[in-house]
């Protein structure tokens, strides 16, 4: 019921620019208010969310550490899980956000009868890496192709990444390989949260609707590469029209892109209320970018402040009668 909630809501962000933009006309509101709201909205949302964590205290040394912590010159130090040195930490951080080096030692755990009684066994579980890892890197690279249609002329770098992600060549137009692996990672993803039990118990709405909105955009944006194709020329030149503030929708746009950049500005408009926050809050997780330096070091917390101490003279001062009433034996008479 989570699931089919959350796809309600998408398909009902579908039929709003089919309505608005199919029937009404209403090509400026869709293609320029509502992209340019959702921007203002993410990037506000987005640095309040970043500033905000930044400002919460953090008055212990709290890193995660999964590796041998650094102690005599003869023992060997893990210097990235255990870093004691801001090289440490930046390779740390750099390997989580780069290469999703904690979710690489994902295990899965069940409970497995034998004739000895109930186990607990313990396995390797790299799909979810790969696949996530999968999804953020084609994302990533999809928006960096994205840039085309934004910048005259086409930076280098660019171009040639859009080259080498349509080199495996079948037919015209050149089909990206990281299309095929961003709909594969979604689908498999999604799968996920339906077919593990222990997953779909604790899956919310929350965890359904970005999946649903994503690959949304994914569809539609390969419907208009490979179905109903649409004039880039024309894309490019509405596109630049909104970078430059000179907003104008030119004559030619199909309906199916009015979608596409809906769902688009639905998600950056979301995006600083969901868990997609993640993408700023790695970079400030105490549990990464902090160094393990605790025995190198002595911290002191920065927020102590002056408490008066209630000592146990004091409370039996103010407590003697009472205790002496009760029973309780009282060092003064």
């Amino acid at each position: 019921m989570r699931a089919l909630f959350s796809l309600a809501i998408v398909l009902a962000l579908t039929i709003i620019p089919l309505v608005g933009v199919g029937l009404l006309d209403l090509q400026f509101i869709f293609g320029i208010i509502l992209p340019y709201t959702a921007i203002a909205l993410f990037l506000g949302g987005f640095i309040y969310r970043v500033i905000n964590w930044a400002r919460t205290p953090v008055p212990f040394r709290i890193p995660t550490t999964v590796g041998q912590a650094k102690s005599f010159d003869w023992i060997r130090q893990n210097k990235i899980e255990n870093p004691t040195t801001n090289t440490g930490v930046f390779l740390r951080v750099a390997s989580e956000v780069l290469l999703f080096r904690s979710l690489f030692r994902n295990s899965k755990t069940e409970l497995r009868n034998d004739e000895n009684g109930p186990k607990l066994a313990y396995g390797s579980n790299k799909w979810l890496w790969l696949f996530s890892l999968m999804f953020h890197w084609s994302l990533f690279i999809i928006l960096v192709r994205h840039l085309r249609l934004f910048l005259e002329p086409v930076p280098v770098f660019v171009a040639a990444l859009d080259k080498l992600d349509s080199f495996f060549q079948i037919g015209l137009p050149a089909v990206y390989i990281t299309d095929i692996l961003i709909a594969l990672a979604l689908t498999v993803l999604f799968l996920r949260r339906i077919v593990v039990p222990q997953v779909r118990y604790v899956s919310l709405p929350a965890d359904y609707f970005p999946l649903f909105l994503l690959m949304g955009i994914a569809a539609t944006g390969m419907l208009m590469r490979y179905v109903w194709r649409v004039d880039i020329e024309t894309i490019k030149e509405f596109a630049i029209g909104l970078l430059t503030f000179t907003p104008h929708i030119p004559d030619g746009i199909g309906t199916i892109f009015f979608v596409h950049i809906f769902f688009v500005s639905s998600l950056f408009a979301y995006f600083p209320l969901s868990k997609l926050m993640h993408m700023g809050g790695i970079f400030m997780s105490p549990t990464r970018n902090m160094k393990s330096n605790n025995r190198m070091v002595r911290h002191v917390n920065p927020w102590n402040y002056p408490v008066k101490v209630h000592t146990y003279e004091e409370y039996e001062d103010e407590f003697r009668t009472k205790m002496v009433r009760a029973g309780i034996p009282v060092e003064k008479e």
